[in-house]
C-alpha cells in the first residue's frame, strides 16, 4: 500500500497509478476530484502536487502519457527491408497500445485536455512518413504520392479500427479489417497487389492475439 511518504520519494509506480486511477473514472464517467481519484488507492491527496503539481497537472500529465506509451510502442517496431510490411507493422503497433491502454487511448484525442509536447502527436505521424519515404525509394509507391497524405490516411485507418475494437462495439476479431483496407490504400499508391498483401498480412502479423477479455462475436459457432 503506498502512503505519503512514499510518494514524495518520487515512485514512479504511484505516478502511473494515479494516472491510470484518472483514465479509469473518465471512462466509467466517474467525477474526478482530487479526494475521488485517490479513494480507495492508499495514496494521500498530497500525491497529486507531489508528481503533478495539481489537478491541472494531472490532466495534461494523463493525455501525454497515452503519447508516451504509443511512442515507446512504436519505437519498438523494427525496420525491415520492406517498408510496406513496416508500415503494416507500425499500424500493428499503434492498435496494440490502444488495446493495452483503452482507458488512456480514449484521453490521447481529447483537445479539452492540453499536452506537455505538443510536438507527441506528430511523432506517431512523422514514423508514418518516413516509412513510405523509404517505399517510394524502393520503387513500392508511386514518386507523386504525397508521404504525408498517405501517412494521414493509414491513420486514419488504425485509429478507426482502435476506436471501435479498444473502446468501442466492435470484437477484436474485427482488426482483420486492417489487412484489405490498408492493402487496398497502399495498391492504389501504386504498389503490386499480390506484393503488397503479403507485406501487409507479414507486418499486421504482429498483432497481439485477443486476450482474455476480448468481446467474441455473437454469431460464433
Amino acid at each position: 500500500m503506498y502512503c505519503g511518504a512514499m510518494a514524495r520519494t518520487k515512485d514512479p509506480a504511484v505516478r502511473t497509478l494515479l494516472l491510470n486511477r484518472a483514465a479509469q473514472m473518465l471512462r466509467m464517467r466517474q467525477p474526478v476530484t482530487l479526494r475521488a481519484l485517490v479513494a480507495g488507492t492508499g495514496v494521500s491527496t498530497m500525491a497529486v502536487y507531489t508528481y503533478f503539481g495539481g489537478m491541472d497537472g494531472l490532466w495534461k500529465a494523463l493525455r501525454q502519457e497515452g503519447f508516451t506509451r504509443l511512442a515507446a510502442k512504436l519505437a519498438a517496431v523494427t525496420t525491415s527491408a520492406d517498408p510496406v510490411r513496416d508500415l503494416a507493422a507500425l499500424g500493428a503497433a499503434y492498435l496494440a497500445n490502444a488495446l493495452e491502454n483503452p482507458d488512456l487511448y480514449r484521453v490521447m484525442f481529447d483537445e479539452g485536455f492540453d499536452l506537455e509536447d505538443t510536438g507527441a502527436a506528430d511523432e506517431t505521424l512523422h514514423r508514418l512518413v518516413h516509412a513510405i519515404d523509404r517505399a517510394k525509394a524502393n520503387g513500392r509507391f508511386r514518386d507523386e504520392i504525397d508521404p504525408l497524405e498517405l501517412a494521414t490516411q493509414s491513420w486514419t485507418i488504425g485509429h478507426g479500427l482502435a476506436s471501435l475494437v479498444a473502446t468501442g462495439p466492435l470484437p477484436h476479431q474485427a482488426l482483420a479489417h486492417g489487412v484489405p483496407m490498408l492493402t487496398a490504400l497502399f495498391t492504389s499508391a501504386g504498389d503490386e497487389p499480390d506484393r503488397c498483401r503479403q507485406s501487409v498480412e507479414r507486418g499486421w502479423g504482429l498483432m497481439p492475439p485477443a486476450g482474455p477479455g476480448s468481446r467474441e462475436r455473437s454469431d460464433r459457432p
